[in-house]
């Protein structure tokens, strides 16, 4: 054990090391990529000055202009088969970088311009994208540089492995694996009496009409796929599939802390939840699964806080944010399996349909798979029950909808959340360059920093969720379904 800890620590440092010592990609030396470079650098130094880093897609050290994720990240094999697919590949690093310097820029203060050349945001913006279109020619034309970037573009995991070192991680794991296990089984026993006796609850549905099951299932055939593999739709039909997928919410609601709605800046340093404008938060994401990607819908929505229980509750803090994802079929978009996490990254449970079944090579010792709820097999187009606990807003069970009447809610792009506006008439992201919400703090950080979570129970932004205290696992994983789960009719 002692040569555990041993090796934790120095893995943690050779990490660290090697973070600081990377090599720098060739550097071209046209004109236009000198000024670029020059341009990225003081937009970098103003954007730390200022705090406003964007931190849901991660910068690849050598190549300013380009941007990545774990889902990009994963199709790097896919882009070292052939000159299209790595074309394809790099445009999603290309968005990426477009999209997330626009939120720094857009966040800003109207102080920090004139900057260079760009009198306001809008050259900013202008000059960046500009920048990174020619940094993506450049890249084209250079198989070093396109190598070296396959190479780097890769997102670290979110464990810090100094945490696990100091905290003895390979000896405290096995105590607190033993909780989590007692937990998954109060877990049980607390859905298992809702069944027996569902306390009231308040039904929310989505205020946009779904198109027929027949419409959404049509969309399916015949679906065009890019060159990663990636399956193609129009905004328009996204928009039909998150309005056909929204879930039916049934929140046992005692108090201001059950009422869910959008979040906004007002007067402190902790967004508010406003909670007279129900809404879901959506986006786009994808799994693999045997070589084909699956289209995955991803539902958010957020409650102002988790209510004390008692005088010292670990747990308790301000904000709650309760994550749904539905993993769709390739042929015809039937739901195939569903899975949860609460915004701190904790509790990630999976509903898999009867079309999924789970694999028997869990390995032992660490989290992996708790799935307290099964749902029959579903269509296109067929809606969820989600059961949400009051203050704690626990999962306590799900169900097909009947298309019983409810509550409105509307569905908004999780991107306004980077770009939110402030009663000053600035805009400020609701995360912090950390990808954490600042004041989300939950006291449980103090007990459980040994399992190498920044600042455990806090909310975070998309590609920072890590999902288990014990083992590694984070809810944007590609491999995380396929690791987990059989999908017969794929098979």
């Amino acid at each position: 054990m002692i040569r555990a800890v041993a090796g934790l620590l120095a893995s943690a440092l050779l990490a660290g090391c090697a973070s600081l010592g990377a090599p720098t990609a060739p550097a071209a030396t046209d004109a236009e990529s000198v000024a670029c470079a020059k341009w990225f650098a003081q937009l970098d130094a103003v954007i730390e000055q200022h705090g406003v880093r964007d931190a849901e897609a991660d910068r690849i050290a050598g190549f300013a202009g380009l941007r990545v994720d774990r889902l990009s990240a994963a199709l790097r094999g896919r882009a070292r088969a052939d000159s299209a697919a790595f074309d394809a590949w790099l445009a999603r690093l290309q968005r990426l970088e477009v999209e997330g310097r626009a939120v720094e820029i857009t966040n800003l203060p109207r102080a920090a311009f004139p900057l260079d050349a760009a009198g306001d945001a809008r050259a900013a913006r202008q000059r960046s994208q500009r920048c990174s279109e020619h940094w993506s020619a450049a890249m084209r034309a250079d198989a070093t540089l396109r190598a070296s970037l396959l190479d780097r573009a890769q997102v670290p995991d979110r464990y810090l492995d100094w945490q696990r070192a100091l905290g003895l991680y390979p000896l405290v794991r096995w105590p607190f694996l033993a909780g989590v296990r007692a937990a998954e089984r109060n877990h049980q026993a607390l859905i298992e009496r809702w069944l027996a006796g569902p306390p009231p609850t308040e039904r929310h549905v989505p205020a946009m009409a779904s198109a027929p099951q027949s419409e959404v299932a049509a969309l399916w055939r015949h679906r065009p796929r890019d060159a990663l593999g990636l399956p193609l739709f129009t905004p328009a039909e996204i928009e039909l599939l998150f309005a056909a997928h929204a879930p039916v919410l049934e929140v046992e609601t005692k108090g201001a802390f059950d009422r869910f709605g959008a979040l906004a800046w007002r007067d402190g340093a902790v967004p508010a939840v406003d909670s007279r404008t129900p809404v879901l938060y959506w986006r786009v994401s994808a799994t693999r699964y045997r070589g084909q990607w699956l289209l995955q819908l991803v539902y958010s929505l957020w409650f102002p806080e988790r209510p004390a229980k008692s005088r010292v509750d670990l747990l308790a803090g301000a904000l709650d944010a309760f994550v749904l994802r539905v993993t769709l079929a390739p042929d015809d978009g039937r739901p195939l399996l569903f899975d949860t996490i609460h915004g701190c990254g904790c509790y990630h449970w999976f509903v898999p349909t009867a079309a999924v079944e789970r694999r028997g090579n869990a390995p032992a010792g660490v989290e992996w798979a708790f799935a307290p709820v099964t749902l029959p097999p579903m269509q296109a187009g067929q809606r969820i029950v989600v059961r949400l606990e009051s203050a704690s807003h626990y999962l306590v069970g799900a169900a097909i909808d009947a298309g019983q009447p409810g509550l409105p809610y509307d569905l908004r792009d999780e991107s306004e959340l980077r770009t939110l506006p402030r009663p000053d008439a600035t805009t400020r992201s609701v995360f912090g360059p950390g990808g954490l919400v600042a004041g989300s703090e939950r006291s449980e950080r103090f007990l459980f920093w040994p399992m190498g979570i920044a600042s455990a129970g806090a909310m975070r932004q998309w590609g920072h969720h890590a999902t288990a205290f014990v083992g590694r696992r984070h809810f944007d994983d590609s491999d995380l379904i396929e690791k987990r789960f059989e999908i017969p009719a794929l098979e």
